[in-house]
């Protein structure tokens, strides 16, 4: 993968969101349950190689927005695309293209009866055709970069909640995504195995890997992301580089979130 190109001052660089290949696409997306109004014509653009980070109150849309993106969630107006190709509503086509797109969940969503390599391997040999010896082979390099090799051969529930995320990420790297999301992937995790994750994604941000992460570790946005977005009531209120956004939010809404963030 591409190294990241750094600055002088050592700060990610170098190209502004709009200098970059659009990679994800999201034009005037809307989304309501029932009577709520979840996304409010959310206009986005991921780059290809960015690190976008998504950040707000409770119920501003982020984890919604997140899934929006491989269909998890249907949309009711608008358009997302992926490369250039549209998100098909359903089908064989929706299954392939929403294997370019890799998914990190809350709560790890691994196969309790499959071991840690079965479960990273599953998709690369299901869906990708992969002959199980490759597969196995890239699995237990997946799992030793994300430093979980030694359990390869455990069941999910003999490890930590730290070490099952881990997993999770390394299952998603296994398809080789285009991008990958993350939906607030250490909110169901201790205190302590939140930094081993972090420490996972923090590496992976600065392999070039295209992420769109839903989170409220605000270390972690200042210091991997290319670009924060600041959601609220379905909106993107506000969006800068992790400097600007933390010293000098435009937006009063994003003070005041960052006030009671930085006061307790």
């Amino acid at each position: 993968m591409l190294r990241r190109v750094t600055t002088p001052e050592g700060g990610a660089t170098g190209r502004t969101p709009t200098s970059r290949e659009p990679l994800v696409v999201m034009s005037g997306v809307d989304k309501h349950f029932g009577d709520l109004h979840v996304l409010k014509g959310v206009d986005l653009v991921v780059g290809r190689g960015e690190v976008l980070v998504v950040i707000g109150p409770s119920g501003s849309g982020k984890s919604t927005l997140c899934r929006t993106i491989n269909r998890l969630e249907s949309i009711d107006g608008g358009s997302i695309t992926i490369d250039g190709a549209e998100l098909p509503a359903e089908g064989k086509e929706l299954a392939r293209l929403r294997s370019d797109v890799g998914m990190v969940f809350q709560s790890f969503n691994l196969f309790a009866h499959k071991t840690v390599l079965e479960n990273v391997t599953l998709g690369p040999t299901k869906v990708r055709g992969v002959k199980k010896a490759d597969a196995d082979r890239r699995g237990r390099e997946l799992l030793e970069r994300v430093g979980v090799g030694h359990q390869a051969d455990k069941y999910p529930a003999q490890l930590s909640g730290g070490q099952q995320q881990r997993v999770a990420i390394a299952r998603a790297l296994a398809m080789e995504p285009k991008v990958i999301l993350f939906d607030e992937p250490t909110s169901a995790l201790d205190p302590e195995m939140i930094s081993e994750v972090l420490d996972v994604m923090t590496d992976l941000a600065t392999s070039g890997m295209t992420m769109v992460v839903v989170t409220h570790e605000m270390g972690f946005a200042r210091k991997a992301a290319d670009r924060v977005v600041f959601m609220a009531d379905g909106e993107l209120v506000e969006q800068a580089d992790p400097e600007t956004f933390f010293t000098a939010p435009r937006s009063p809404r994003a003070q005041d979130f960052l006030s009671k963030i930085f006061t307790h």
